[in-house]
């Protein structure tokens, strides 16, 4: 697998990742329906922020992460980041490696810390790997997420020191 900073041509792969993981209405609170356009202007950052992408040996892209900056101002010294994979690629250890790249990112441009301000709660996979790359739970906003299979679950707010 490779980690490469996106291009413009790889959104026609990206988007239904994108569209699929929204519409299955367990880990981000995008609105459904999103065309290709807006599907860029949410996933797609500019710079000093960062968008990779991971693609197998054959060029198929598995996954993708978006990072830069938590905040604007007197907050841009501490990281966050947003990770999609595609459902065939889950289990591969993609997510994982999308994270070590975001650390390693975070880390060479000099943040002090990574947040992530919204990890739903029941995306137990997600949280095992967060914690594992050294997060910790700050707190639980309770009920901040309409999750599609269980209701109203909490959103996590994860952090580590770089």
């Amino acid at each position: 697998m490779l980690i490469r900073d996106a291009r413009p041509q790889d959104l026609a792969a990206f988007a239904p990742i994108f569209r699929a993981v929204v519409e299955d209405g367990e880990t981000y609170a995008y609105p459904e329906g999103l065309d290709d356009d807006e599907i860029r202007a949410l996933w797609f950052e500019q710079s000093p922020a960062r968008t990779v992408v991971a693609v197998d040996d054959d060029g198929t892209l598995l996954g993708s992460a978006r990072m830069g900056p938590n905040r604007p101002g007197r907050g841009a010294h501490v990281a966050t980041a947003s990770f999609m994979v595609g459902e065939a690629a889950r289990g591969m250890g993609v997510g994982r490696a999308l994270g070590e790249e975001m650390l390693r990112w975070a880390r060479e441009e000099a943040y002090a810390a990574a947040q992530f301000n919204a990890v739903v709660e029941t995306n137990t996979a997600a949280v095992a790997l967060w914690e594992h790359l050294g997060f910790e739970v700050l707190t639980t906003v309770p009920a901040a997420f309409e999750s599609r299979r269980h209701g109203r679950v909490g959103l996590l707010v994860m952090h580590r020191l770089l």
